[in-house]
């Protein structure tokens, strides 16, 4: 299966959406609870000029019927990118899965799977495709 590749615009919000990582990272560096990097790292992607969105309950379509006890977004960038925050020792490489399981069922392409618990941010990013 071929898929297009990703527009630019979508290009261009995932390069601030891992700026803004990294700028978490700098000022934080590891060993917070997860919420504090998340809504540092959503405050940088406003300041980026991003619009984001946290802990999106998302519901799930299941045989026909509509089930509200779906699954939960860590953060939607651009009501189009997938961001699952981690604060970590050992990243669980159900997480990539579950991520990519979340861009099917919602119907979007691209995810990012961020660990800020690591001494090299660059080590605690995964960019997904679907």
């Amino acid at each position: 299966m071929e898929f297009s590749p990703l527009s630019k615009r979508e290009e261009e919000i995932a390069k601030l959406i891992v700026d803004s990582a990294y700028t978490v990272h700098k000022n934080l560096g590891p060993g917070l609870l997860e919420r504090v990097y998340e809504v540092c790292f959503c405050h940088e992607l406003r300041k980026r000029g991003l619009k984001c969105e946290r802990q999106i309950d998302v519901p799930i379509v299941y045989d026909g019927i509509r089930f509200n006890e779906g699954f939960r977004l860590d953060v939607l960038v651009e009501r189009s990118i997938i961001c699952e925050l981690k604060a970590v020792e050992n990243v669980n490489p159900v997480w990539i899965s579950q991520l990519l399981s979340h861009l099917k069922l919602t119907n979007r392409r691209l995810g990012f799977l961020i660990n800020f618990n690591v001494s090299v941010i660059k080590d605690g990013i995964k960019r997904l495709i679907r």
